[in-house]
């Protein structure tokens, strides 16, 4: 089975073991919907979680599980990563991609020169997000995951095309 990681566990959430988790899904909701199921990866051993409740505060999700009760055991997770059995995945539109299916992709210009890898999707409170390119020469930059920089997104080359203007790189 093929797993997803779809946030971390930051901290706890009041006394009843709520779980503060910084996600990088788009579909919490659905995620975290009372008895859906989620993996915490915990001492390199992935435990399955039911989920209890979910709610959004400042920006993170608070999600109580019931096989966690309260602050102690909530304590233990701290730091860990959630995540999701890729089978359960939805299909998006034609266009979006899951931030994971972006994650190790080849990054080439327009005319096909290959400029590094995206490492991974980094999310913005506001405007759009961004991918961070780990270029050839060893450094990293963030290009704007928007359709002026974002030309082209190719699953089946493992590419994407950007379009580069005077410092962007």
């Amino acid at each position: 089975m093929e797993y997803i990681e779809i946030g971390t566990i930051v901290n706890t959430h009041g006394i009843k073991g709520e779980l503060k988790i910084q996600s990088i899904s788009d579909f919490d909701s659905v995620r975290y919907k009372k008895g859906a199921i989620v993996y915490i990866l915990h001492d390199g051993k992935l435990i399955p979680m039911k989920a209890r409740s979910f709610r959004r505060h400042k920006g993170m999700s608070l999600v109580a599980f019931e096989e966690i009760t309260d602050i102690n055991a909530a304590e233990a997770y701290k730091n860990d990563k959630v995540l999701i059995d890729a089978s359960t995945r939805a299909a998006l539109p034609e266009g979006q991609y899951y931030f994971s299916d972006l994650a190790n992709l080849a990054v080439v210009d327009e005319e096909g020169n290959r400029i590094g890898t995206c490492i991974q999707v980094e999310t913005t409170n506001g405007a759009q997000n961004n991918l961070r390119i780990r270029m050839d020469n060893g450094k990293e930059t963030l290009v704007p995951n928007v359709p002026l920089f974002v030309k082209k997104i190719d699953l089946d080359t493992g590419t994407i095309t950007i379009h580069v203007i005077e410092g962007l790189l």
